[in-house]
């Protein structure tokens, strides 16, 4: 943990922080430090320790290791005073079905401790703000998966929070739905709220997030920014495209044995993906499929996409990946 001189600069500066459900550590060890007013992405697969992770620092679970501060204040002997700077978007909508977006959102103001008249008003205010005034009185049970997942953060920014944790906020939407509750989460942050931003989707961490981690088996294995990321992997990745997919086990065995290379195979059975050092092992690349009479219907050299990342980094597809490829 850093010295509390530090502690005007994070809105989170966890350290160490573990978590066991009897014989199965579900949080290993996770640091994270997310500076006030960014958005910070927590990557990872099913199972990796997302969700356990924010349930800590929302103070939903008591860490059985390590330490945490949130708006600099200690995350177990504050944890009263922790609940009044955060709040918490799960992955399944709390809010009544029964009622329509107004009535929520005035009830739970109402329960924070709003006026009735001060209710209403901010009620109105976020529907205008989430774009959902045309919706405002039909039954939330009748809303589509994004209005739904924005309704629902709406709830959870009643009184603005400092910090706001969302966790896998757009699982299972439509792209649409997606960018819709993408452009509320910047709408947040550029009002001033951290954001901390569990995700499966990787276009999603790369879209938002000022800064990522990777969390794999409850531990960290990398953090910084999209492009840190990409650049820790190589200089850049060669694609190639074969014209028979037949041919795709032998091309990779060539090409991790002659060029000593990370050899990737995407979902697509044609296609390969070659971490290179620099620009110009691409010419070896092509000499060396050529002389074996491998051919190839497209090849391209870029930066590595963060799905590339991610499959360097953990040795497999992700598997939202896998769902919007197919």
């Amino acid at each position: 943990m850093r010295s509390m001189d530090h502690q005007e600069e994070w809105a989170i500066n966890a350290q160490g922080l573990v978590k066991t459900f009897g014989q199965t550590r579900a949080v290993n060890g996770v640091d994270l430090q997310v500076k006030k007013g960014t958005i910070y992405g927590v990557l990872g697969p099913n199972g990796a320790g997302k969700t356990t992770t924010v349930r800590m620092l929302a103070t939903l679970l008591k860490p059985d290791g390590g330490r945490a501060e949130v708006m600099g204040l200690d995350l177990v002997k504050e944890a009263v005073d922790v609940r009044s700077k955060v709040s918490l978007t799960g992955q399944f909508a709390s809010v009544d079905e029964e009622l329509s977006g107004l009535e929520n959102l005035i009830l739970i103001a109402r329960l924070i401790g709003y006026s009735w008249r001060e209710a209403k008003a901010r009620a109105k205010e976020l529907l205008k703000a989430y774009n959902l005034e045309e919706a405002a009185l039909r039954q939330v049970g009748k809303y589509s998966g994004g209005m739904r997942r924005r309704i629902d953060i709406a709830a959870s920014t009643i009184i603005s929070p400092d910090v706001l944790f969302l966790d896998e906020p757009t699982t299972g939407l439509d792209p649409r739905s997606r960018n819709q509750v993408w452009e509320v989460v910047k709408l947040l942050a550029d009002a001033g709220t951290t954001v901390l931003l569990t995700t499966q989707y990787l276009e999603e961490a790369d879209q938002l997030a000022d800064r990522i981690a990777v969390i794999e088996d409850g531990k960290v294995i990398a953090e910084g920014t999209s492009s840190e990321l990409k650049a820790s992997v190589g200089a850049g990745v060669f694609s190639i495209r074969l014209v028979h997919s037949e041919d795709r086990t032998r091309a990779e065995r060539l090409l991790a044995t002659k060029l000593n290379a990370k050899v990737q195979q995407p979902t697509d059975a044609k296609q390969l993906s070659i971490h290179l050092l620099n620009s110009g092992e691409a010419s070896e690349v092509l000499e060396i499929l050529e002389a074996e009479g491998i051919e190839l219907a497209d090849f391209s050299f870029g930066q590595p996409s963060l799905d590339e990342v991610f499959l360097t980094l953990t040795g497999k597809q992700n598997d939202k990946s896998k769902e919007e490829v197919s």
